[in-house]
């Protein structure tokens, strides 16, 4: 056995965000509710067991709400991805490689550990650790391929006799738990192909294992194949603790009020492009590519239709917030026109360049590099106290997503910390 994987996953990640600094909300019937105040996004166990589903729209649950005394919170991401990066962060320092999957997953590479320490005593170390400095609690999957940890992690979610750490390095102990998992709650089988499989009898993730490798391909496809090996502790997915750079990045909302106006759609764009920029330099690229689009409700059908885009490709690769802004209210004049009901829009950067790579114009000065100690400034300030704003971005309008029930900030906003009476 070469190599060890751990799956680290928080258990209700954005309920026990939300938890972390209300204490009194704990055994408490919790919901967070997705943009818009629209759908629950993540649930406790305490709703779970009343039987809500992940996804389902809060109009359909509100007296259940009423009923059972349901707490509903609007999404707050700003604190939930700083309680993920300091869940990273302790991560970091107790294991020499992480991947960070999603907000509240990370794989670690324990590849060796064995020969001198108990894996299970480590997971459970490691549990500890996290709930301790962060005050999030985990659970903990170790085996010998990623979809053998993520199998493992939902076992040590499921049983809580394992105290929230399974170790499933064991070939004998990874079948036993095979056995115990439909086939539909494997990495990476979804919906339509959990409903295949098992029409054909492979009703088990156990069944999938056995299953013949070629004949899955024949039927399914490569990616599936792998996902057997996988079972049967064959690494076939890379541990990646270096993944690619993205290719686009785009941020688009859904309106909590229809815009009519181009002044209040204008301000719309700029908080998007001031994302959209905050995002780019996070990546440390530059962007040479622009889009900008809008389009009314597809469900308000008594109302007239209209959907348009446009797209500019810049003179010189970008990561000036000031530069994009001014791109985007040319693109979004083009565009707009009155009379409509507007639901969406947004912005998408395309085309990266690596800063460091990229071949500069004839006419660029050398000391106007984007401005970037200007834009660092920005965003530390930002990150600290989200109060610095370009002039056409507006913190508050009418038609922002609706976010009625939204915790404070505890963790990045000075004004937002929790006070001791």
């Amino acid at each position: 056995m070469s190599q060890v994987i751990a799956l680290v996953d928080c258990n209700n990640f954005y309920v026990s965000c939300e938890r972390l600094f209300r204490p009194d909300l704990q055994g408490v019937p919790m919901v967070v509710l997705s943009n818009n105040d629209g759908c629950a996004v993540a649930r406790s166990a305490e709703v779970k067991a009343l039987g809500v589903k992940m996804g389902v729209p809060r109009f359909q649950i509100e007296e259940l709400i009423e009923q059972h005394g349901i707490c509903t919170f609007s999404s707050n991401y700003t604190l939930y991805g700083d309680i993920s990066a300091r869940v990273m962060n302790t991560l970091e320092a107790i294991a020499p490689r992480v991947f960070v999957y999603s907000i509240d997953e990370a794989f670690m590479d324990l590849s060796g550990l064995q020969k001198n320490y108990s894996l299970l005593e480590f997971g459970r170390f490691t549990k500890s650790k996290v709930e301790k400095e962060v005050g999030i609690p985990v659970c903990v999957g170790i085996s010998t391929t990623k979809t053998l940890a993520k199998l493992a992690n939902q076992g040590a979610k499921k049983y809580l006799s394992t105290g929230g750490v399974v170790d499933l390095t064991e070939v004998e102990r990874q079948r036993k738990l095979m056995a115990m998992t439909e086939v539909g709650d494997v990495w990476g089988v979804g919906r339509r192909i959990s409903q295949r499989l098992e029409s054909m009898g492979v009703k088990s993730a156990l069944d999938l294992a056995d299953a013949d490798p070629k004949w899955i391909r024949k039927h399914f496809s490569v990616v599936l194949e792998r996902t057997v090996s996988e079972l049967n502790g064959v690494s076939c997915i890379p541990f990646d603790d270096s993944p690619p750079v993205k290719k686009q990045i785009v941020v688009s909302r859904s309106f909590g009020e229809r815009i009519t106006e181009l002044a209040e759609m204008r301000k719309a764009i700029a908080g998007f492009i001031t994302r959209a920029a905050e995002k780019l330099r996070k990546e440390g690229q530059v962007a040479q590519h622009l889009q900008v689009f809008l389009r009314t409700s597809p469900f308000a059908k008594s109302q007239p239709q209209y959907a348009n885009s446009t797209s500019e490709r810049l003179v010189e690769p970008t990561d000036d917030t000031r530069q994009l802004l001014a791109a985007s209210m040319r693109l979004i004049e083009r565009i707009w026109l009155g009379g409509y009901q507007f639901a969406k829009a947004g912005v998408m950067l395309s085309d990266f360049y690596d800063p460091k790579l990229q071949q500069q114009t004839l006419f660029c000065a050398e000391g106007e590099s984007r401005s970037e100690a200007l834009m660092a400034t920005l965003d530390q300030i930002n990150y600290k106290t989200g109060r610095v704003q370009f002039a056409r971005r507006i913190d508050r309008n009418p038609w922002d997503m609706k976010r009625e029930m939204l915790s404070p900030r505890y963790t990045t906003s000075w004004l937002e910390l929790p006070r001791v009476k």
